[in-house]
């Protein structure tokens, strides 16, 4: 689960209190068609300025100077540029980070770093509202290539490899996908035979399939790489093993039994150059063996402090996992950016009369426009609240403050759990953006189309996240085995039973909600538990429990089966599988956003972010209306109620839809597009005062229509 601890904003300096840059100015859109608010009620207003800071996070004061760098125009894409334009644009950039000490915060204090890993991520994913391309090469370069060499090396690789690494003097590559093996990296082709006389491995790609590809920097900046290999020595593989490996002279050239393609232009982030390696009897010395996993004596003898090959081959891996975390935040601010364009631009843009015989209505008035914004917006919301919690957690781990067996477990599970869910999240917004912004959204100067191709590969890099649920759903399961590890059958069906009868169902109320509560005739009274925190928390846990104890039920019996047996017995469960790691982590994305709810201290911001994480928690239930229907969970009245609510919610929020996106923080600096600058709302001034002009000098001509009543 997401680590609940409590915790205190975290600063370069603790005197200074973490600010929100000031919004842009704009002028408050009338709303005619926005139902008011009940008699005698007083509609509630957000202090942007405190809720902004809480969204900024853990570490806020150094989310501030990062997107303080974001906004300088020399770390910013220039549309329009050719792939080797700004493959070398991107170059540039990386050394003017070096420069400024942007990069180093997660490096060891002794070689001029910070040790300060929570701190270097949340700087780091900022820079996608530069350049996605700039956040992944830098990427490429500190989070992956010379993480590896960290996190896998021993102090050797440390004094020699990661000086020149961190100055970027020597640019490099994270050589571990394979044209014939992404997600399964265990079963790559590459091999690292060990030769005693020479005391060197011999790396060798022995196949097509087992050239190294999709490499950022290898197709033409990367001068070194850390090549994931098949360790083989005296005859034994001891499975994968990261090797750093010398790739080009410093002309440029390749190394003796090394070569090498561009993958060329893509479609997206074309600002880093991507590539693949392929390796014939290249040589490198014993010592280029990152041994702190696994070692090779000089005789040729393996030893390894993780006994276990598997445990092994997850403990490694796992240390990189701050790819997904940086993933997940990235994806977060490319969602949060793209909603304060649209909700902007929807609350100036002015098209049809719909409630006037005079002024069109803004967009965002419509019920359509809402629905299309507003759940993407609660959704966004959740999603910075789990982040933070998830970045949390990964610096607990990596710091040693929490660095178990188990808490590393966890954390990989909740990072395989929320990657893929921000990075589906985000290709969704930033579609819905572009469509609600119609053709101005089509245009390059408005980013909505570079953003959402640039974050298209996220959704498969760093894991392809089916793939990555799947792993989510089998610690599920394997937890739910380990509570039942002696029970006989009778126990196990008593369990299942239990769960999908009476602990999720009967024991929480929800049969008496789904079921036997009359229709009071008013939406808001018939959802009215469905409204109550304990009750939205129960609904979501209930769904994932039922799901994972009926696919337990199903599969406890492959142990059984032959190897093909069990393999079709899972092939058949394996959609289901994904459906409950997805469930899992809407879970933990809702309990974050609760928590939250917990720390707001303005009344009125806690009001309508309550509305928010209500929208955001009935939006799952409506999502999965079809399970909860199907599995007895709600009644068909009901589920349209949840509908209805629903729009109540969203006509609610609408008047503070432009302070939730201004409270993200991106000002025009970091937004940069057009139709978010308050040019619209110049536009429509002007078209407004051009009519109303008219009318009052009587020059307007009469309409065809009016003359014929």
């Amino acid at each position: 689960m997401v680590d609940t601890a409590s915790r205190t904003t975290k600063s370069e300096d603790a005197t200074t209190p973490a600010t929100v840059p000031a919004r842009p100015a704009r002028e408050d859109a009338a709303s005619p068609i926005t139902a008011p608010p009940s008699r005698g009620a007083t509609a509630p207003r957000i202090d942007v300025e405190s809720l902004g800071r809480q969204l900024l996070g853990t570490w806020a004061d150094i989310r501030l100077e990062a997107r303080k760098r974001a906004a300088d125009p020399k770390l910013q894409r220039i549309e329009g540029q050719s792939k080797e334009e700004h493959r070398e644009r991107v170059l540039g950039q990386l050394k003017i980070l070096v420069d400024q000490g942007a990069v180093h915060r997660a490096f060891p204090t002794s070689l001029g770093g910070r040790d300060d890993h929570g701190g270097n991520i949340a700087a780091f994913e900022e820079l996608v509202v530069a350049d996605p391309s700039l956040q992944i090469k830098s990427g490429v370069q500190w989070g992956l290539f010379g993480a590896a060499v960290l996190h896998l090396g021993t102090e050797y690789h440390h004094e020699t490899f990661l000086p020149d690494i961190m100055s970027l003097k020597v640019p490099g590559a994270f050589a571990m996908t394979e044209t014939g093996h992404g997600s399964d990296v265990a079963a790559i082709g590459t091999t690292a035979t060990y030769d005693e006389k020479k005391q060197q491995f011999v790396i060798d790609t022995p196949f097509r399939g087992a050239w190294k590809d999709y490499l950022g920097n290898a197709a033409v900046h990367g001068t070194a790489a850390v090549v994931f290999a098949q360790l083989v020595t005296k005859g034994v593989n001891h499975g994968v093993h990261a090797f750093y490996v010398p790739l080009r002279n410093t002309k440029g050239g390749f190394l003796k039994g090394i070569g090498g393609e561009d993958d060329g232009l893509k479609g997206g982030l074309n600002g880093i150059d991507n590539g693949r390696l392929h390796f014939t009897n290249v040589r490198v010395p014993r010592e280029n063996l990152l041994n702190r996993y696994g070692s090779v004596a000089e005789d040729g003898t393996y030893s390894s402090p993780i006994a276990s090959p598997g445990r092994r081959f997850f403990t490694m891996l796992g240390t990189l996992v701050q790819g997904r975390v940086s993933l997940d935040g990235a994806a977060t601010a490319a969602s949060a950016m793209a909603l304060a364009i649209a909700v902007t631009y929807g609350n100036q843009r002015r098209q049809f009369n719909a409630a006037s015989d005079t002024d069109e209505e803004v967009l965002l008035d419509y019920q359509r426009h809402q629905r299309r914004l507003l759940p993407k917006l609660a959704t966004t919301y959740a999603q910075i609240f789990a982040h933070d919690e998830f970045l949390v957690k990964f610096d607990a781990v990596f710091s040693g403050a929490a660095d178990t067996d188990d808490d590393r477990q966890d954390l990989e599970t909740i990072a395989a759990s929320l990657k893929p869910l921000s990075t589906w999240h985000a290709l969704e917004t930033l579609q819905e953006a572009r469509e609600a912004c119609g053709g101005a959204g089509f245009l390059a100067e408005n980013r909505l189309v570079g953003l959402r191709q640039d974050l298209d590969v996220y959704v498969t890099f760093e894991g392809d996240n089916n793939v990555l649920l799947q792993l989510v759903a089998k610690r599920l399961l394997t937890d739910f085995s380990k509570q039942f590890a002696k029970a006989d059958v009778g126990a196990m069906a008593r369990y299942v039973v239990s769960q999908t009868a009476e602990r999720a169902y009967h024991g929480t109320g929800l049969r008496r909600l789904g079921q036997n509560i009359a229709d009071l005739g008013s939406t808001a009274r018939s959802v009215a538990e469905l409204r109550d925190t304990d009750t939205q928390r129960s609904m979501l846990t209930d769904r994932v429990e039922t799901m994972v104890a009926e696919i337990a039920g199903r599969l406890r019996e492959a142990r059984k089966l032959s190897k093909i047996e069990g393999a079709a017995l899972f092939n058949r469960n394996q959609n289901e599988l994904i459906e409950a790691a997805r469930a899992h982590a809407e879970l933990l994305q809702w309990e974050a956003f609760t928590r939250g709810l917990e720390r707001v201290a303005d009344a009125d911001t806690k009001q309508v972010l309550t509305w928010v994480r209500d929208l955001f928690g009935l939006g799952l239930i409506e999502k999965h209306a079809a399970w909860y229907l199907m599995n007895g969970r709600l009644s068909p009245k009901r589920a349209q109620s949840v509908s209805a609510y629903i729009d109540r919610l969203i006509e609610r929020l609408r008047p503070h839809a432009q302070d939730l996106v201004d409270a993200f923080g991106y000002g025009p600096e970091h937004l940069r597009a057009n139709i978010a600058s308050g040019a619209e709302q110049e536009r429509q001034d002007e078209a407004r005062a051009y009519y109303a002009a008219r009318r009052a000098d009587g020059t307007l001509p009469t309409a065809e229509k009016s003359k014929k009543r």
